[in-house]
């Protein structure tokens, strides 16, 4: 659609910028579940255009393409909400300069924008790789933030960028820490698998659906119940609800608010591989390899302040629901395509 027309709808409008992504597109789906008039601004890098909902209006832009970018915005919005990162943890750490310019400058670039169009409410994922390797547990908003990878750091900065901005242009912000991102609808209407996944449910499923042939677990010497990593996930419609009721705390509040939103429950390598089994009757074969550097033994968050603040809790984030709601996809996708295990 042409950038111009995009947002000339009535009722709350609100702009998901990177809105055809995985986390994206179920947020978008959650805001038009809930009667919002949706704009969809993504490059299609990460996207897929399966994940495009027939209600929202969508334009292919990119937030480093300024003039696209603030002519979509002139459109006028109640609220942005930007999923619009690179997100590769260890690539971050061989181009930085890619993940500057992208998670850094693009940022900037819709701030300005928001700024000269007066759009006052801002929605940012952000990320507990702000936090680094975990001083104490359950990690909490209060703990220190030391990311210990580039990607981290540009979240860590656009959280300090967003606090000069509310307190120099009054843009109100929600920075939503999500810890490990997992699982799809559980109606099943979104089915644009991830691109170039590297976390631990993908792959997983990578293996069960026969497109990979073992799933690498990075370490089984470490001082947990079965030896391997524990990690938080939070199902990405928990994720998504958040984003909602983050907005309505903003507009209900006139406040800003960073959270951490996990499951406050800590899932094994060794659990997930061995769910995946169970639910999906596959062997998954699995090669114990050497530890990651950096990789701790255990990350867990606390979500209270999210419950206390936006009333929110991790609903659909237990082992089975996670595997289970990804399988369907992944299942789906691999008959449909007939490279099936």
């Amino acid at each position: 659609m042409d950038p111009e027309n995009c947002g000339r709808i009535g009722g709350m409008k609100v702009l998901i910028i990177g809105g055809a992504g995985y986390i994206g597109s179920h947020v978008a789906r959650r805001f038009l579940d809930e009667g919002f008039r949706v704009c969809v601004l993504d490059n299609l890098s990460l996207g897929r255009r399966e994940n495009l909902f027939a209600e929202a209006e969508f334009v292919e832009g990119d937030i480093l393409d300024t003039a696209t970018l603030e002519s979509v915005l002139a459109r006028g919005w109640d609220a942005v909400v930007h999923l619009a990162a690179f997100k590769a943890a260890g690539e971050s750490m061989v181009k930085p300069e890619k993940y500057s310019v992208n998670n850094i400058t693009g940022t900037l670039n819709i701030l300005n924008a928001m700024v000269r169009e007066g759009v006052k409410y801002f929605v940012f994922s952000s990320s507990a790789a702000v936090y680094g390797e975990p001083s104490y547990l359950p990690i909490d908003e209060l703990h220190p933030t030391n990311p210990e990878n580039y990607y981290g750091f540009t979240k860590l900065e656009i959280e300090r960028f967003l606090s000069w901005y509310e307190k120099l242009k009054g843009i109100r912000f929600s920075a939503l820490r999500y810890f490990n991102a997992a699982g799809y609808d559980p109606e099943n209407r979104i089915r644009g698998l991830e691109k170039n996944p590297a976390n631990l449910l993908p792959v997983i499923m990578e293996v069960a659906v026969g497109w990979r042939e073992k799933v690498q677990v990075f370490g089984n010497d470490y001082p947990t119940p079965d030896g391997t990593g524990v990690r938080d996930y939070v199902h990405v419609t928990d994720l998504a609800e958040a984003h909602l009721q983050s907005l309505r705390y903003m507009m209900n509040t006139d406040k800003s608010l960073t959270v951490n939103l996990g499951s406050e429950q800590g899932i094994s390598v060794l659990q997930m591989i061995e769910t995946a089994r169970r639910i999906t009757g596959k062997p998954i074969p699995t090669e114990i390899v050497g530890r990651r550097p950096g990789d701790p033994a255990k990350l867990v968050a606390s979500a209270t302040l999210a419950g206390k603040l936006l009333g929110w809790k991790a609903r659909f984030s237990d082992v089975d629901t996670l595997i289970r709601t990804a399988w369907n996809v992944y299942n789906q996708v691999s008959q449909k395509t007939g490279k099936s295990s």
